[in-house]
């Protein structure tokens, strides 16, 4: 069954029904040993591009990065068959739109946004066509948004569910800091733990 492990601050790893093991933004926690069949970087600063923990990878494993998905200022979409990633737009003031991204991943008739480190933008609304099941948002209010602003933001892509993430620098997670995201379709992922992604829908 489709899964969710989230390892802690912005990273979390998926495994979908088949066994098919997707990494975004290796860097926090543990659970790196599992073969990976897809890694993913939503851009270049170190607490999210850790892709040397991910030292077991299967045969004809990717690494897709923000440099890969962002070229000549085009988002290029990935159809890997049992898996299609389409980069998004991802900024604030701290991260330039032209080295980051976000991910919106279609799997088992799961549709996943990984929104990177971002804050609000308006063309989160045009997301809703994607029909998210699933998203993931920054809440530290640092360097990102806060969990209020997270808030609107899973309110105006139109996702079912949503789980904050990436809480406080330093830290893997942060309760206070994920009490405060009140979206109505919250669920909160400790690190470490794993929700099953079909059951939660």
């Amino acid at each position: 069954m489709a899964q969710l492990y989230y390892q802690g601050h912005g990273s979390f790893r998926i495994t979908t029904d088949e066994g098919k093991v997707v990494y975004v933004d290796p860097y926090a926690g543990d659970g790196y040993d599992v073969p990976a069949d897809l890694i993913l970087v939503t851009h270049d600063h170190m607490d999210h591009n850790q892709v040397e923990l991910v030292a077991n990878r299967n045969e004809g494993c990717r690494v897709i990065t923000h440099e890969d998905a962002l070229v000549d200022g085009k988002y290029r979409v990935f159809g890997l068959g049992w898996i299609t990633v389409t980069p998004v737009r991802a900024e604030n003031q701290n991260h330039d739109p032209k080295h980051c991204v976000g991910y919106i991943l279609k799997f088992d008739d799961i549709s996943l946004y990984a929104s990177g480190d971002t804050s609000y933008f308006r063309e989160m609304f045009g997301f809703r066509p994607f029909k998210l099941d699933w998203a993931l948002f920054p809440t530290d209010g640092m360097f990102n948004m806060g969990p209020e602003e997270a808030t609107r933001c899973a309110e105006e892509c139109g996702t079912k569910k949503a789980i904050p993430i990436h809480c406080k620098p330093g830290v893997l997670y942060d309760e206070e800091v994920a009490q405060r995201f009140t979206f109505e379709g919250r669920v909160l992922v400790r690190p470490g733990e794993t929700i099953d992604l079909h059951a939660e829908n």
